[in-house]
């Protein structure tokens, strides 16, 4: 198993990034979270999961251990393969999953692209007290480039910023993008105050109700 690549990111694509190891370049798919936290021409570290195929390997690629767990558990589901699980990580935090799959949240999990109400229930039949709880998880092996931090005095960047970048990887036109920021914030103003300001924003989640919101224009 290949449990984390670290290189060079050369390309951000819609679907996944070219990250350059020992001078190869290694096609990695990943969430669109995951996405927002690359960079092309920075240094990145992802945890990664290689699935095989008898036609194909293919690498994912996650911001941190925790998520790539849950990327390989999900599939041990009948019915999910990888692209459905990235789906719902795409949708999901592995915290978010677990709560609704603990909760039998059958109406929250067909929020995810490709899950009717009957796959959702046999998740929850099959997946519930293997998840675990939201908590539950050891979050590690984190991107080394900018995650959930904003602006900072030290130039770093914000969390609009992130998310921007991120849906405009992702092939959205940027002024999509800032009307999609401009209609979260009052949402993420929520989560400032109540996590403790700018610097605990959590980009993915931003992403994620972004591209929402994009979805119901």
């Amino acid at each position: 198993m290949i449990a984390h690549v670290e290189g060079t990111v050369s390309v951000v694509a819609p679907e996944g990034a070219v990250i350059d190891v020992g001078g190869v370049g290694l096609l990695v798919q990943c969430s669109p979270g995951t996405l927002a936290g690359l960079r092309a021409g920075e240094r990145a570290k992802v945890s990664t999961s290689l699935v095989v195929r008898e036609d194909a390997l293919t690498l994912y690629g996650f911001s941190n251990d925790d998520e790539r767990n849950t990327f390989e558990l999900l599939q041990t589901a009948s019915g999910i393969g990888p692209r459905l699980a990235l789906a719902m990580l795409g949708t999901f935090t592995p915290d978010g999953l677990r709560g609704a799959v603990a909760a039998a949240d059958v109406t929250a999990l067909t929020r995810v692209p490709g899950i009717g109400r009957k796959g959702a229930q046999r998740i929850v039949l099959e997946l519930a007290g293997r998840l675990g709880s939201p908590g539950d998880g050891a979050v590690g092996g984190a991107m080394a480039v900018p995650g959930q931090a904003g602006a900072s005095s030290a130039g770093l960047p914000t969390w609009r910023d992130q998310v921007r970048t991120g849906l405009v990887s992702l092939g959205w036109q940027p002024k999509d993008a800032e009307q999609a920021i401009a209609a979260i914030e009052p949402e993420i103003a929520g989560q400032q105050a109540a996590d403790g300001g700018e610097a605990h924003v959590d980009v993915a989640v931003a992403l994620r109700a972004a591209l929402r919101a994009l979805g119901r224009t």
